[in-house]
């Protein structure tokens, strides 16, 4: 049986490799024991999308199990038009988009399409501001489809006895400093680099 990564790892294997590693070993425990006040209200804010209450529309999937056999991912969709061929991902808050937020946006689209879905659009929600941003198909951003693919595949075969940790800005806001083996930072260091 193939083993699947999860979406969601792709913005966590671009902010550090070894929280993967940590939300697996930590992640039977109660949330709230590890996450911050920011995952928290991210998760709040999917809520709908999660219980399927979202939409009643029967052209909007909401919450959908995808995978892709090509890039070895699956994961959950937030919303999907079917109509319009528009997937949307909701943030809670956006003030930068990071490339793991595209990242994920992009192996959604790629999944949905490889189960027979037309996405001919693709974009994030900011749920605070009511803002929408639009973003390029991966066909439509060579540049930005080919780190996507780089990234998967160092995902994909990450090994993490041989990993050591680059930004001390990076541990000092990761929410597994505290459980960290080879954190850069000493462990509830608030003071300024």
């Amino acid at each position: 049986m193939e083993l699947y990564l999860k979406i969601s790892y792709l913005n966590d294997f671009i902010f550090c490799p070894l929280s993967i590693y940590y939300h697996q070993l930590y992640g039977s425990l109660d949330e709230r024991m590890y996450y911050g006040k920011a995952q928290l209200d991210g998760k709040a804010a999917h809520a709908a999308v999660d219980e399927k209450r979202y939409s009643t529309h029967k052209n909007i999937l909401q919450g959908l199990d995808i995978y892709s056999d090509e890039y070895n991912l699956c994961g959950k969709i937030d919303t999907f038009d079917e109509d319009k061929g528009l997937l949307t991902e909701r943030k809670k808050h956006i003030e930068t988009i990071y490339d793991g937020y595209v990242f994920q946006l992009y192996a959604q689209c790629l999944c949905l399409r490889e189960m027979g879905y037309d996405v001919r659009q693709i974009r994030f929600y900011s749920s605070d501001d009511n803002k929408v941003h639009p973003v390029k198909l991966p066909e439509d951003d060579e540049e930005m489809f080919g780190k996507f693919k780089a990234t998967n595949e160092a995902m994909q075969s990450f090994e993490v006895s041989s990993y050591e940790p680059k930004s001390p800005e990076k541990c000092r806001n990761c929410i597994y400093n505290d459980f960290c083996d080879r954190p850069l930072v000493p462990k509830n260091y608030r003071g300024g680099f």
